[in-house]
This record gives C-alpha cells, sequence and structure tokens, in this order.
C-alpha cells in the first residue's frame, strides 16, 4: 500500500456492525434532523467523528468540502458517505434511507390530510397557513442572502449572477444559463477575460431580447390564479420522477435552490399546483425533521397522489445516492481539479 493509502487508511475506522444496527442509527438521526443543514451536520459529526471516532476530523471536512459542491442535501450525502464506508453500498442505501424515511412519511401523512381534507380552506386553518407562508417566505429569503454572500465571492461571480437572472426572467432554457456561467468563470480564472466578459454580456443580451420579444415586464409569476395556477392536472409518474430527478441534479448551494425548479414545474409549466399550495407544502416541510428538499414529498402527490409522492422524491434524492455509491472516489479527485472547482463555483451563481 502506498504512502497516501496508509494515511487515508488510518482515518477511516467505521466500526463493524450489522445492517440492521446500521439502519437503526440513521433512522434516530432522521428522527433528530431538526435545524436545516448545519445542524443536521453538526450532530452527524458530533456522534461519528468526535464521539465514535469512524473518520479522523481532516477526512470529515474534505469530505464535506464535496458535497458542498455536488448538488444535493449535504447531509443526507455525509450519511449515504458513512453508511458505505462502514458496509459498501449497501450500508449507504440503508444509511441514507434511514436518514431521511421519518421526514418521508411525515411529508406524505401531512399531504394526505392536506389534499384529503382541504387544511387550507377555510376557518382557522387559512390564517394558519398564511401565517406560515410569510415565514417561508422570510427564510427563502434569508437561504438566498446566506447562499450569495458563501458563493458570490468575487466581480465575476456577481456578474453571472446578475447575466442568470436577466436570462431567467427572459424564459432562457436553464441548461443554457448554466453551462454558459460555469463556462465564463473557467475562461476568466485562465486570463482570458476579454472572452468570458462576451459570454456573460451574450447571456444578458439574450435575456433583454427574449423579454422584448415575449413582451415580459419583470414579474414572470404572477397571482395565484388562472389557468396555470389550477392545481389537480394529473401527471405521468414518469414525468414527475424526471421533474425530481432534474431538480435533484440542480441543488448547488443548498436545497433552497430546489425551489425553483420544482416550481417551474409544478406551477408554471405543468400547473398541477397553486402557487398557494405550493407554498403550503415547503411550510409543512419546515416542521419537519428532515432535509427542506423533502417538500418535493407534497409537491409529487399534488401531481400523482400516493405513487406520484415517491416517484418526485424517488428522483430528487437519486442523485444523493448516486454520487456517493458510484462515484465518490472519482468525484473527489475530479474537483481536486481547479478547472473543475470553477466551472462548478461559476454554475452555483448562475443558480443563485
Amino acid at each position: 500500500m502506498s504512502a497516501a493509502g496508509s494515511e487515508v487508511a488510518a482515518e477511516l475506522r467505521p466500526p463493524h456492525q450489522s445492517l440492521w444496527r446500521l439502519f437503526l442509527k440513521f433512522l434516530h438521526f432522521g428522527f433528530l434532523a431538526w435545524g436545516g443543514p448545519v445542524a443536521q451536520i453538526a450532530m452527524i459529526r458530533q456522534e461519528l467523528v468526535e464521539e465514535e471516532k469512524w473518520v479522523s476530523p481532516e477526512h470529515f471536512k474534505r469530505v464535506l468540502a464535496v458535497y458542498q459542491i455536488l448538488p444535493g442535501p449535504e447531509a443526507h450525502e455525509m450519511c449515504v458517505y458513512f453508511g458505505y464506508l462502514a458496509r459498501g453500498r449497501v450500508g449507504g442505501i440503508l444509511a441514507g434511507l434511514g436518514f431521511m424515511l421519518p421526514g418521508f412519511f411525515l411529508m406524505f401523512a401531512l399531504s394526505w390530510a392536506y389534499f384529503r381534507y382541504g387544511l387550507a380552506m377555510g376557518g382557522g386553518w387559512s390564517i394558519v397557513f398564511a401565517a406560515m407562508q410569510a415565514a417561508v417566505a422570510a427564510l427563502v429569503v434569508r437561504a438566498v442572502h446566506r447562499i450569495g454572500g458563501h458563493v458570490l465571492s468575487d466581480r465575476w461571480l456577481w456578474a453571472i449572477c446578475g447575466a442568470a437572472a436577466l436570462a431567467q426572467l427572459g424564459g432562457m432554457h436553464f441548461a443554457i444559463i448554466l453551462a454558459v456561467s460555469g463556462f465564463s468563470y473557467v475562461l476568466a480564472h485562465k486570463g482570458q477575460r476579454f472572452l468570458a466578459g462576451l459570454a456573460i454580456g451574450a447571456l444578458a443580451a439574450g435575456a433583454v431580447v427574449l423579454m422584448a420579444r415575449n413582451g415580459l415586464a419583470l414579474g414572470l409569476v404572477g397571482p395565484a390564479s388562472g389557468p396555470k395556477a389550477a392545481a389537480g392536472n394529473a401527471q405521468s409518474l414518469l414525468d414527475l420522477f424526471l421533474s425530481g430527478l432534474k431538480a435533484g441534479m440542480l441543488t448547488f448551494g443548498g436545497a433552497y435552490t430546489v425551489i425553483p425548479f420544482l416550481q417551474e414545474d409544478a406551477v408554471e409549466s405543468g400547473g398541477w399546483m397553486s402557487t398557494a399550495q405550493f407554498m403550503d407544502g415547503l411550510a409543512l416541510s419546515s416542521l419537519l425533521p428532515a432535509p427542506l428538499i423533502i417538500f418535493s414529498t407534497f409537491v409529487g402527490y399534488a401531481g400523482g397522489g400516493a405513487a406520484g409522492a415517491v416517484a418526485l422524491t424517488a428522483g430528487i434524492f437519486l442523485p444523493a445516492f448516486a454520487f456517493t455509491l458510484l462515484a465518490h472516489e472519482p468525484l473527489e479527485r475530479i474537483l481536486g481539479n481547479p478547472a473543475i472547482r470553477e466551472l462548478l463555483e461559476g454554475v452555483t451563481a448562475g443558480v443563485v
């Protein structure tokens, strides 16, 4: 074994335990997953690193840095990683399921009650949900500010963020926005500042052209009325799964960044939810011990009932499992490449 391999092996000391005990450990984490990703990661670190010493603190920091760059809920990905260390791929699957299942079943039950009994309709419930929606709106604004403050660390990233915002308002496809965002930042760091500026300027100019052509003023999200707000359009399970998969692949910067992608599919394009229902789902998910991304269960239930809830949730969590179980070590090496890190930093600025 090489010296580097020996050093890594010395940092990894997960205790041997049965698959059942491993599942129960992470199920326990799932029931205590209150307070958002910072609190969830701190809980995992305290028990598995500080107390049980599965890995060294330095190794934990390196692994966390990888998942902070990749899309997906970091706390969930860390659970999958620790399960993978303990018992291989089966252990990773069980650890990830253990962490997410409490939130999933609670969100599923609330979704069933919401759509079965109309909890948001009339009476005191309308006041409760109105207050919760206001609180969620404040949380989203705070999250965007926090993510932006962490990500937008230089003028190039600020320029990318502004151009991407214009492009989104103009209705440009998200894949084009994110590709230009990533490659323009790589060009800027390679000294090709003229080309980087040209790419960012082209993104902004294209947005202006699209807005002029489509007659758009600066407000694309209208009131919760009209045909697009008429909830109840049944969706195919494949469409719901793919909607979740797309959102799960684009959660750079934290779970809050998934909100606009699901809102676009569920409210703006698909029309299977109203804006008010979407906000209610966000409000309910903020009350649960789970990553915020679990509100996808509510969105899927609105589009396809119980099976739709499972399909969309599976799609949105699949990347969080796959990155670790199929390619953690190659990804860790790839993300050590400065150009790849710069590409993802530019993409993250576009997502913000």
